[in-house]
């Protein structure tokens, strides 16, 4: 079962996962979650200072920030992408949000596969503010479910981990697309929070969709407010299919 832990600095309770995200969030009582999205992605280190900027504009603290959204160039390898997650992490720790490799901030990270960025950037942003309208203990509460593609959680190297690793096939994507979509019902469970309240779902893959979107995500209701398709992809080498969703009730363009 996964275990999840408060964050009471940002408002915010976190699905505890890896040092580099946590597998989700969801805004406490009297809090609720904005979203932002750059209305060009932006390079990583001014990424980081609009994002302060933008949370002092709003009279939140640093810690505050609870989710974002990255473009990255390509798929990283397996230590590629550990190393660009120390890189990143390292701001969250100097803005009192990361320490002793616990990470309470939900991520996704996907490659597009045509247009992308020449470096990581940012896409989008969430944060908490106070809203005692928005947030309330039933379920209703705002909450973002991070990024997650077709890897076991299990130890070892991506290649090991991933479901029919190398293949692409309309069975293949199906069994891949059904391990995700349990991820994310595992994430919600944790956090009390279900498909129905999503207000966002989101995937990330450059393969057809098409044969098993009626049967394992709209009919199982993963697509409540219909579905965005991104053709991009999962941010390590071998990852196919990657999906997130959220419930916000206030997104900017900024």
């Amino acid at each position: 079962m996964l275990e999840t832990a408060l964050f009471e600095a940002g408002g915010y309770r976190y699905v505890r996962g890896p040092f580099q995200y946590s597998g989700g969030v969801r805004a406490e009582p009297g809090l609720s979650i904005e979203r932002a999205r750059f209305a060009e992605p932006v390079p990583m280190v001014e990424g980081f200072r609009r994002i302060e900027a933008h949370l002092a504009g709003m009279g939140r603290p640093l810690t505050a920030f609870c989710a974002c959204e990255l473009r990255s160039p390509a798929p990283f390898t397996d230590q590629g992408f550990i190393d660009f997650n120390r890189i990143y992490v390292g701001t969250l720790e100097r803005w009192g949000i990361f320490r002793d490799d616990d990470n309470p901030v939900a991520r996704s990270n996907v490659c597009p596969e045509i247009g992308g960025p020449a470096e990581p950037c940012f896409e989008a942003f969430c944060y908490t503010v106070w809203d005692e309208t928005t947030a309330t203990p039933d379920g209703s509460a705002s909450f973002v479910i991070a990024g997650s593609g077709e890897a076991r959680d299990m130890p070892g190297p991506y290649r090991d981990k991933i479901v029919r690793f190398g293949e692409t096939s309309e069975d293949a994507m199906r069994e891949k697309a059904r391990l995700v979509l349990g991820v994310m019902e595992a994430r919600m469970g944790a956090l009390g929070v279900s498909w129905a309240g999503a207000t966002t779902t989101q995937v990330y893959t450059v393969h057809p969709i098409h044969p098993f979107l009626e049967t394992e995500i709209v009919g199982r209701g993963a697509a409540p407010a219909g579905l965005t398709w991104y053709y991009a992809r999962p941010p390590v080498q071998g990852l196919e299919y990657e999906m997130d969703l959220r419930h916000v009730r206030v997104e900017r363009v900024i």
